[in-house]
Order: C-alpha cells, then structure tokens, then sequence
C-alpha cells in the first residue's frame, strides 16, 4: 500500500495568496503529493479585516504556477455553487494543472456564513440531499456530451460541459466527514475516498461504511481511506524537548487552558499523538495505516515560514522513516 501525505490551510485563518503559493512550492519540492484547502467564506464574528481566499479561485492559480503536486478542497461546500458551473469550474482547474484535481465535496455546515452570505441554510437531511443530486449532475457533465437531470433540488437540460476534465473518467471524489446514515452512505454510492477527520473510534466509522458498501454492492477495498490530520492549531513533530515545550505553551495560551489540559485534549481527539516526538506520531500512523488508511491531509501550524519549517520536520522526521 503507498501512503500519500499533503499539506492542508485554512484560507480563513487570513493567509495570503503568497503564503498559499509558498507552502505549496515548498509542499511540492518536500515531495508531498497534494496541498489541499478548505472551502469557507470567513472564520468568525471577528474576521472583518482577516483574508479568506476563495477556495477554487486559489486552487486555479496554485494550478498554474506549481508542476507536479495535486490540488484540492477537503471540501467544497456543495450549497455555495449550482453543481453544474462547479463542474465547469473543476473541469478547468483539472486542464490548468494537466490532470492534477482531487474533487474533495461535502454538504455544507457552517451556518453562519449561510447566513452572512444570503445562502438558505436547510436540515442536514435536505443538504445531504442537494449533495447527492448535485454529485450525480457533476458526473454527468464530466462524462457525458449533453446530458439532462431533473432533480428535486437541481436539474440540467441538454447541458454541453467543455473542457472535460483531463482525469478519465473524472478527478478522484473524496467526500468529507463521517455522518454514518447518510455521508458514509454516500461515499459507498459516489465516492473515490473517505475523508475522516481526527477523532476516536475509527473502528466504528469504518464498520459502518463497509455496511453501506454491501447494501450498495460495492467493493468495500475499492473505497481509499483518507483522514485530515489537524489536531488544532496544527500537526507539529520535533525530536527538541524545548521546542516541544514552547509548542505546547503557545498551543494552550491560544486557546485559554492549561499546558496539562491542552496536551489531554489533543491525546483525547486524536488518541496517540499528533503533537511530540517522531516516535509517538510514527506509532499512531502505523496503526490507521494497519485499519486501512492510506493518505492523510496534514495542517501544520503557522501562515508562512513557520507552516512550512514544520511541514519539512514533519516529511524528515516521520514520512521519510515510515
């Protein structure tokens, strides 16, 4: 099984379209196989002057300017484009980068930029339903020459989509998150790869999707098991007790606790460990990798330099000795 490791940001913690570009020339030269971004429109009630760059519009210039890594969004929020122009969209970011897309989706969650933003925010259940219609319409027009759909939520008519995608039949689909009624489900039904994120009982999530797999009659191994590694404010290793001391403390003075809680905390959400030394994060990757999972999207602390000093320490000291 390869493993495949990328750098993840988050464009609503105010970083630039240089410090994007940085972290993704530097992603690319470490040898990292994809850089990925959320797709959010601002962080909070207090992000007035604080940037948040547009999720796909940074993904079309990163495609330009970079020459191997992957690119994508764990995950687009269906709710914030009508599926048949993000299908466009998606179509030519995967032509700038020469084949290089991963199509990561999700149903939405974040109410308060529905709301900011003039977006109708409905129940989970009916969101869930949008994703599934607007999935079935992007693979349409990926493959198809002038397909027609009529939905509940979405409907084309003898719609022509080019360029197509250069992948064939389409980018890999991630899908993010683990509700296990409907999201799991859906990854059996569309996806290429489960996007989990970091928290305990993976046993469970993974149980329930190889349920879904078999209700839908599909390959259970087919499916790629992906886990965005975030562990907030970001993944950091380091083999200096010092530093590992001063990460802590600045990790706890962010959020307004203790050193012993913060370390409870992170070792609670993400058993093992995703802060501290190589061997401790090597262990807890073993053991994903022994369930199944085979790639992680990893966010490391930092906007510019700092993001990437950790990222280097990170493919130094524990990629390069798995």
């Amino acid at each position: 099984m390869k493993i495949k490791f990328g750098v993840h940001i988050e464009p609503q913690l105010g970083y630039t379209y240089k410090q994007s570009l940085d972290i993704a020339l530097a992603a690319e030269k470490m040898g990292y196989e994809s850089f990925w971004c959320s797709d959010h429109l601002f962080l909070n009630e207090n992000s007035v002057d604080q940037n948040c760059l547009e999720a796909w519009t940074l993904l079309s210039a990163l495609a330009a300017k970079t020459s191997k890594i992957r690119l994508g969004t764990t995950v687009t929020c269906n709710s914030y484009r009508h599926p048949s122009l993000l299908a466009k969209i998606a179509a030519t970011v995967d032509m700038i980068s020469n084949g290089r897309l991963w199509f990561g989706y999700g149903a939405g969650w974040k109410e308060e930029e529905y709301n900011a933003y003039g977006y109708l925010f409905p129940k989970i259940q009916v969101r869930m339903d949008m994703m599934e219609e607007a999935l079935q319409i992007i693979k349409l027009l990926w493959t198809e020459p002038s397909p027609t759909f009529k939905g509940k939520h979405y409907s084309i008519e003898n719609a022509f989509s080019a360029p197509k995608p250069v992948q064939k039949p389409h980018p890999p689909i991630l899908i993010g998150g683990d509700g296990e009624k409907r999201t799991l489900k859906a990854v059996a039904k569309y996806a290429d790869y489960c996007n989990l994120f970091m928290r305990p009982k993976f046993e469970r999530k993974l149980d329930v999707l190889k349920k879904h797999c078999k209700d839908v009659g599909r390959d259970y191994d087919e499916v790629g098991k992906s886990l965005f590694a975030q562990a907030w404010p970001g993944v950091f290793v380091t083999k200096d007790e010092e530093e590992l001391d001063k990460h802590w403390k600045m990790r706890a003075e962010i959020l307004g606790q203790s050193i012993e809680e913060r370390v409870e905390y992170t070792k609670s959400v993400a058993p093992g460990s995703w802060v501290g030394y190589p061997e401790d994060v090597i262990e807890r990757l073993e053991y994903l990798i022994s369930l199944g999972f085979d790639f992680f999207q990893v966010m490391f602390p930092g906007l510019g330099e700092d993001y990437i000093k950790s990222s280097q320490s990170f493919a130094d000291l524990v990629i390069k000795k798995l």
